[in-house]
Formats: structure tokens, C-alpha cells, sequence
């Protein structure tokens, strides 16, 4: 296989399995399957080192392995369509970033995440309050040991998480013909689906929107890394730091009136991002041409 410059040889495994519908029911199935071995592992080292152990490093181990069976299908998939005579490979990771480039693509990224973090906080506001088990399971994930949160939640979720939704679900269904908008939309309900809760399930949505638009029209997965990089390490940089560990929302910590200006800051660096995105034109799928 040749080697394509710019692009993780990891992603070329995976780069002749384009799933539609079946393809990602297929994903789901063996997500599913990884689940329940990271829980098993969870057990394992709470049952031999006990709890405080598998609080520490059962994310770090299980979270992981989540993603090792559905990555074992889709590679599995994509060397037996290799072989096919005439097959077409379709890159996870492409970047067609002309005319801005790549630099002001990264940096465009980074703060309409940021912007975009900081509105769906008026949403996750007025939102039923978030059971307290849930809570502590959260703030497990950023107030333990900073290297294990950062491999967890910097680290894996990015490069984990995009392979997933936009590497394989949304690649797929731009590649089958989806319309865009429609493929966006259920890439990103499926990012927020997997959070399981409907406290993450919200911005997940919204961000995984974002994150959408971006990969539909530079067909960059390092790009939506970066995103998805930019949000969960500036979330694990908030919860270390102590003014702001007890804080519900970013208006507890501005107060309302600079809380509202702040937000419509937010809005408006959202909208330039997408005047300025407009310029970028989507690739075609390599399999249509």
C-alpha cells in the first residue's frame, strides 16, 4: 500500500472500510463487546487491588479496550475490500485545507471550540441538576492523578472518539452518498450517544456538530483531534485549578452581566468561523469520484 504523505499510517488500516448503515451497526456491536470487556477489567482490579486502585487506573486501562474490537472489524473489513479487484481506498485523514491552510485551520478550530465550549454552557445551565453519583463519576476523570487524567481524557477520548464518529461513521456515510447535513447530524447524535448521560449527551451534540462541519469540508481527522484535544484539556485544566473547582457554570466565576457578554462574544467568533470555513470546498469521496 502506498504511503500517503501527511497521514497516520495508523489510519490506513482502516482507510478501504467505508460502513454505511450495516457497517456501523457492525461498529456499534463490537463497541458494545469492548464495553463489557473494560467493565470486566474494572472488576478485576477492584475484586484483586481494590477501589481505590480501580478508581485510578480503571479508566485508564478499560477505556482503551473499548475500542479495540470495533478497530479489529473495521481493519479485518478493510484488508478483505483491499484485495477486491479495482478497490478504492477512501484516507481517514486527507486535509485539503486550501485556500486558508493548514496553520489558520488549526488555529480557526481552537477557538470556535473554545467559543462554542463556553455557549452550550447556557444550556447545560438550565438543565435538570446531575445526579450526584454521576457527578463524582465525572470529576473522577479530571481531579485524580493528572498524567492518568490526561492519557484518559486528552489523549485516548481524541483519538479514540474521532476515529470513531468521524473517521468511520461520518467518513462512511459521506463516502455511501449521504447528504451532508444528514451525515453530519447523526455522526454528531452518535458522538453524543456514546457519552450515555444526557448532561455530556447536550454539548456533545453540539460540539460533535462542529466537529462535523469540520472534518465534511477539510476531511482532516488530525483537525477534529485537535478540537476534541482543545475542549477536554481545557476542561481538565479548569477542574485543577481551585477557584474554579466548585464553580456550576461560567457565571458563578464572571458574574451575570460579563457572563452574557462573554457569551455573545462566543456567538459572534462562531459565526466568523463559519464565514470563514465557507471558503474551504468539501473534497469529493475518493469512492464517487
Amino acid at each position: 500500500m502506498a504511503k500517503r504523505r501527511g497521514n497516520f499510517k495508523f489510519f490506513s488500516a482502516f482507510e478501504y472500510f467505508s460502513p454505511k448503515w450495516r457497517g456501523i451497526f457492525g461498529l456499534v456491536l463490537w463497541f458494545l463487546v469492548g464495553a463489557l470487556i473494560g467493565n470486566g477489567i474494572v472488576l478485576v482490579i477492584l475484586k484483586f487491588f481494590g477501589q481505590q486502585a480501580a478508581a485510578e487506573y480503571g479508566t485508564l486501562l478499560s477505556y482503551p479496550v473499548m475500542f479495540i474490537p470495533p478497530m479489529i472489524f473495521a481493519a479485518s473489513r478493510s484488508r478483505r475490500r483491499e484485495m477486491s479487484v479495482g478497490a478504492v481506498g477512501s484516507p481517514l485523514d486527507a486535509g485539503a485545507f486550501a485556500p486558508l491552510g493548514g496553520v489558520v485551520c488549526a488555529l480557526l478550530v481552537v477557538v470556535v471550540t473554545l467559543a462554542a465550549g463556553f455557549a452550550t454552557d447556557a444550556i447545560t445551565a438550565v438543565m435538570p441538576e446531575m445526579p450526584d453519583n454521576l457527578k463524582q463519576q465525572l470529576e473522577s476523570m479530571t481531579s485524580g492523578t493528572l498524567w492518568i487524567n490526561f492519557l484518559c481524557v486528552s489523549v485516548f477520548a481524541p483519538l479514540f472518539e474521532e476515529w470513531l464518529c468521524r473517521g468511520m461513521v461520518l467518513r462512511g456515510l459521506l463516502d455511501r452518498g449521504v447528504r451532508p447535513v444528514w451525515a453530519i447530524l447523526f455522526s454528531a447524535v452518535f458522538f453524543g450517544a456514546i457519552h450515555l448521560n444526557i448532561w455530556q449527551m447536550v454539548p456533545a451534540v453540539i460540539l460533535g456538530a462542529i466537529f462535523g462541519y469540520v472534518y465534511w469540508k477539510t476531511r482532516s481527522l488530525k483537525l477534529t483531534m485537535l478540537m476534541h484535544f482543545t475542549n477536554n484539556t481545557f476542561a481538565l485544566v479548569c477542574s485543577h485549578i481551585d477557584a474554579l473547582k466548585d464553580m456550576e457554570t461560567w457565571s458563578d466565576v464572571l458574574g451575570t452581566q460579563l457572563y452574557w457578554i462573554v457569551f455573545c462574544v462566543a456567538l459572534l467568533l462562531i459565526a466568523l468561523f463559519f464565514v470563514t470555513f465557507r471558503r474551504l470546498s468539501a473534497p469529493a469521496s475518493p469512492l464517487r469520484g
